[in-house]
């Protein structure tokens, strides 16, 4: 069941955004961290301690922690570029087929983002910008409790639009088989990728950020992880770039007395399904739809492969919000800056402009999340727990670098060395000044 809240108390609760200051820490990952790193562990000490035994160790860090933690034993750290290829022969047609479409429609969108090179001489001589690909990038797939091909083309295929030539994907191996699942292997021979790692969590992260003698250094990481990866992101940040750092997944609803409230259900049901920490709230002014939703939440749970841990999603985060009209549901949505806002009204692009933070806008019922998720096209990697303010979509600008163009001519040189000059001498920095007035000697 879902709960129906008044605008003030879900102010108090689910529309808290300061609780992503305190991670929630299960009682049995707790309990695995006092047996891996001593009593009283956190997650931030433990990712610290795995970040230093790889930089030390290289691959055996590697091996040990993966084996410590995912119980897996790896001979080799690298899947064969063959048996890469091989994957996508032991998946169905059907599925083969999917994937490749969601590829062509992930890289058509994609390659409408342009990317300017550009000089003007209308400031003196030459200024401009130049746009360079970055070298080398390393895409973390997650595994966990279900492997996501699609996680992949969403984060691989932008890089290869915007240029980059070294994409390097780490997911973790199936604890059961030690291997990576077919899915994720066909998916990465669909994009031409021929170096995957078999890494999660921290310690892949660590392997991308310092090298070891089978992981090459990487420039930056995107991809969106679990907890461990989000907290080894956040610790090598400077060491490599990152994409952003990722909390559960949240979808935010703004509809009418319009809507269908089957299908909204629905919409709430699939992103709880995602883990229990997901976050799935409805905002809409009209009583009578909150609770048909809220029926239909509980008649289609119970039909579902996952429905424990959708009802602990939706106890601990989800949740129905009654507003007085739909533009306070819209400023209530814009606030919570969800990673995905769905808007299904009866004219929702009368909307749009009144919910400016949103990861992605999903407009009209026809405009699903789930479709953002593998086949519309945009990359599904999105900014979450309200980062969405400041934040962006994974897209193409996030591989390429922007390097400044300043070639001035003598004239326009000679009349801004005494300005910067001035300006120098008021900073108390003398040997710009120095530097300046010397070129108007």
């Amino acid at each position: 069941m879902i709960k129906i809240f008044t605008v003030a108390e879900a102010q108090k609760s689910i529309l808290r955004r300061d609780r992503a200051l305190e991670p929630q820490v299960p009682s049995a990952l707790q309990a695995s961290l006092d047996r891996l790193f001593g009593r009283g562990a956190t997650p931030e000490t433990a990712v610290s301690h795995i970040l230093r035994d790889v930089r030390e160790q290289g691959d055996d860090g590697l091996r040990d922690w993966t084996l410590k933690i995912d119980g897996v034993q790896l001979p080799e750290l690298t899947v064969a570029p063959a048996e890469i290829k091989a994957a996508s022969t032991r998946i169905s047609i059907s599925l083969y087929e999917a994937l490749s479409f969601a590829a062509r429609r992930i890289r058509q969108f994609h390659a409408l983002q342009p990317l300017p090179n550009w000089t003007t001489q209308e400031l003196g001589g030459t200024l401009g910008q130049r746009v360079t690909p970055i070298k080398r990038v390393g895409v973390y797939v997650p595994g966990g409790t279900a492997p996501l091909p699609s996680s992949l083309l969403m984060a691989v295929i932008p890089a290869q639009v915007a240029g980059v030539k070294e994409i390097i994907v780490a997911t973790p191996p199936d604890r059961e088989t030690g291997k990576v699942a077919d899915v994720i292997l066909a998916a990465a021979a669909i994009c031409g990728i021929d170096n995957v790692i078999m890494l999660g969590g921290a310690q892949a992260i660590a392997a991308l950020a310092f090298g070891t003698e089978s992981v090459p250094r990487v420039d930056k990481v995107v991809g969106a992880g679990g907890l461990f990866t989000t907290l080894a992101k956040r610790q090598v940040y400077g060491i490599v770039g990152i994409d952003g750092l990722y909390g559960p997944t949240e979808t935010a609803v703004v509809a009418d007395d319009s809507a269908d409230p089957v299908w909204v259900a629905a919409d709430l049901l699939a992103q709880a399904e995602h883990d229990i920490l997901a976050t799935a709230v409805l905002f809409t002014p009209s009583q009578t739809f909150a609770q048909a939703v809220q029926v239909e939440v509980g008649k289609q749970l119970e039909a579902l492969s996952r429905s424990e841990i959708i009802a602990q999603a939706l106890k601990g985060q989800g949740g129905i919000v009654l507003t007085t009209s739909l533009d306070q549901a819209c400023q209530l949505a814009s606030d919570f800056a969800a990673e995905h806002t769905c808007i299904t009204t009866k004219n929702p692009e009368a909307y749009i402009d009144k919910i400016p933070n949103a990861g992605g806008l999903f407009i009209g019922e026809r405009s699903f999340e789930v479709l953002g998720d593998y086949v519309a096209g945009p990359s599904h990697v999105m900014p979450t727990s309200s980062t969405a303010r400041f934040a962006s979509p994974l897209n193409v600008l996030d591989f390429v670098k922007i390097s400044s163009i300043i070639q001035l001519d003598d004239a326009t040189s000679a009349q801004l060395s005494p300005i910067a000059a001035q300006i120098a001498q008021a900073e108390g920095l003398t040997a710009h000044a120095n530097a300046a007035l010397k070129r108007t000697a």
